[in-house]
């Protein structure tokens, strides 16, 4: 809808000193300054990074202080090339050695495992714990491009995990413990661990569910790893007889001391995450990334985007499962805190996250969509009952918030934040679109396109649009585009997600649309968006004037194909005490209607009991087009709840 972006006066305008302090403003002042830059406004400096993206990154690099062995004189080569573009192609780096820059006792990990366990570590506890687990590992045979698999909360073991595999050249690939045991072996099965971590069990609202049982089949059923390393977290010493090849953490470093870390000095484009895609549609697709551009782009998104500082306090509500682990982690190399968090976001009746924020002096606030709608609707008004002194940002990603999101922020949480909406996903280990502390906040838009990447909208033709929607496409190279997909050695897969539909443009598949403010707008995937009588519609579009409505607590929107058209069917999971009756219903669709066009108008509306989801959270509106017509749901292991899908089936109202 454009009406979001004609909103008069912004929700937030940074004032001049938190622009004068931005690291933003520092570091587009060092760029103007070195390369004699005529730029005196953010659109033209944003221009500036993509006509001279070597420029650009050459100016990241220098400004993140990246330690590597070696740079070398070329930034980009093949840049004409997508895929095929290569950065800092003669650089050597090591990823771990850039997140552990600090040896000192000031804290580099708080952990709350709900309100069952808190850990600190200082970061010369975390150096001195890497460096245990990272001799151990080669002692245990690991090396450069060996994978090592974790089956972990989201704990201080996790971090030192990833960071020992990374100070060898190994490769890390993690899922969250809440997946069942052919979700794993449907990633790990295709990479090949070597070893995998796991622990013993974790704490999801109040209860203790134990992982052994899984971590044992899962071990007997991966014939490549040589040794299993239980971390303990519900057991002091958990019994380990009948996971096979298992051995307790503290056994498996026992014979090594702290010392210094030998970084293993790799290129930059050498490999160093293996993530998944959602695997909704078959067997998840092994996305590997590499470290140089994972390292580059987290700086730019951290540093200039989010405006972390050294001595920050960084938190992102995610699972090892999502991505957003990943970045998470990334935030040592800015000299911030990690805030860690496993469990329920809804303990403590749905503060926990805003006492975490109180108690631990939070300065970023990462979370979802849904989680703000969810506190929106539970009535929480943190700006009441909580002081969120030091909060200066929120972060929201895994779904569009949508303007209602943005007001209840501002009206319940807290007024004087940066609200930064994210975009991006898996596939680039970062984001599109996001945050900038030295613009404005408008209610529902993105404020801004990523620093030194190309994003367009591309219409019908497959040329640039402003002011219409189309797909998000991106059409330079970037540092963190994939390196390759597992298993894929001609790279067919790889063309086939991302350079099918345009020749050397990047189709991310979410359908938008750039404001007049410079920001963007998501409406959803656009191979879920709907198209009856031809016209497209964005999902996001529907679900912003359902979810609204005090009775209904979730959607779901699909077309169905029907009558050689498609009809628009509204799935909807109300809140307690309500019941979808012909007066609801007409309640729904005069919501839609007023607020959007006709079109937009279900042609059937259904109650459902449950939304089903992806690990991370997303909701499956593919799955459920399937199901609805027929058709086979290909990966139910991808599903966080895939017994939800029978509410979808063989549903009568559907055949009239």
């Amino acid at each position: 809808m454009r009406g979001t972006s004609r909103r008069r006066r912004p929700l937030w305008t940074p004032s001049q000193e938190r622009i004068e302090q931005a690291n933003l403003t520092r570091f587009a002042r060092m760029a103007v300054h070195d390369w004699g830059l005529r730029r005196n406004t953010y659109p033209g400096f944003y221009e500036w990074t993509v006509e001279q993206p070597e420029r650009f990154w050459q100016s990241l690099w220098k400004f993140g202080a990246v330690r590597a062995a070696e740079q070398g004189s070329r930034v980009l080569a093949d840049g004409d090339k997508m895929p095929g573009a290569r950065f800092f192609p003669d650089a050597r780096l090591n990823f771990a050695e850039n997140l552990l820059r600090l040896r000192d006792d000031s804290e580099a990990i708080v952990f709350w495992g709900e309100d069952k366990v808190e850990r600190r570590l200082t970061h010369r506890d975390l150096y001195d714990a890497v460096s245990r687990l990272s001799q151990a590992l080669r002692a245990a045979g690991v090396g450069p491009g060996d994978r090592v698999g974790a089956y972990l909360p989201n704990m201080p073991e996790a971090i030192v995990g990833m960071l020992a595999a990374a100070s060898l050249g190994a490769i890390w690939s993690s899922c969250s413990p809440d997946f069942g045991v052919q979700g794993v072996l449907d990633r790990f099965g295709q990479i090949e661990p070597a070893v995998l971590i796991a622990a013993d069990g974790y704490w999801y609202n109040g209860k203790a569910i134990d992982s052994l049982g899984k971590v044992r089949e899962i071990a007997a059923r991966l014939p490549s790893v040589r040794r299993v390393v239980v971390v303990p977290y519900l057991a002091e010493a958990p019994d380990l007889r009948e996971v096979p090849n298992a051995v307790a953490l503290a056994d498996f470093v026992a014979d090594f001391g702290p010392e210094r870390i030998a970084f293993a000095q790799m290129p930059f484009n050498h490999p160093l995450y293996i993530l998944y895609s959602s695997g909704t549609t078959g067997v998840p697709k092994c996305i590997v990334h590499g470290a140089g551009g994972t390292l580059l782009k987290h700086l730019s998104e951290q540093l200039l985007h989010t405006d972390v500082k050294h001595g920050d306090r960084l938190f992102y509500f995610t699972t090892c499962g999502w991505m957003m682990w990943n970045w998470l982690a990334s935030g040592l190399a800015c000299g911030a805190t990690l805030l860690l968090y496993d469990g329920s976001p809804f303990a403590r009746g749905g503060r926990i996250l805003f006492d975490l924020a109180d108690a631990e002096r939070m300065t970023h606030f990462g979370t979802s969509a849904k989680f703000i709608d969810a506190c929106g609707k539970a009535g929480l008004k943190p700006i009441e009952t909580h002081r969120l002194e030091h909060v200066r940002t929120i972060l929201s990603t895994g779904s569009p918030l949508v303007p209602e999101g943005f007001d209840y922020v501002y009206r319940a949480v807290k007024k004087d934040v940066c609200l930064s909406s994210i975009s991006g996903g898996t596939d680039i280990v970062g984001c599109f679109v996001l945050g900038n502390p030295i613009l404005p906040v408008w209610p529902g838009e993105i404020q801004c396109r990523a620093l030194g990447l190309k994003v367009e909208v591309f219409g019908e033709g497959g040329t640039a649009v402003r002011g219409g929607k189309g797909e998000l496409v991106c059409t330079q190279p970037f540092p963190s585009m994939p390196i390759h997909f597992w298993s894929d050695p001609d790279g067919t897969k790889y063309r086939a997600a991302y350079f099918e539909k345009y020749r050397n443009v990047w189709c991310h598949g979410d359908w938008c649309e750039l404001t007049e403010h410079g920001g963007m707008i998501i409406y959803g995937r656009s191979d879920a968006t709907l198209n009856p009588g031809g016209v497209r519609i964005g999902t996001a579009e529907i679900y912003r004037q359902v979810e609204r409505l005090e009775e209904v607590a979730e959607a779901l929107v699909i077309g169905q194909e029907w009558d050689n058209d498609v009809r628009v069917v509204l799935f909807v999971k109300l809140r307690d005490g309500f019941v979808l009756d012909d007066a609801l219903a007409a309640k729904i669709n005069a919501e839609i209607r007023a607020n959007t066009t006709p079109r937009h108008v279900p042609a059937k509306i259904l109650q459902v009991a449950d939304i089903p989801r992806t690990k991370s959270g997303k909701i499956v509106e593919l799955a459920v087009r399937n199901v609805v017509h027929r058709r086979p749901v290909k990966n139910l292991e991808a599903l966080a709840n895939p017994e939800a899908l029978e509410h979808y089936r063989n549903r009568p109202e559907l055949s009239t």
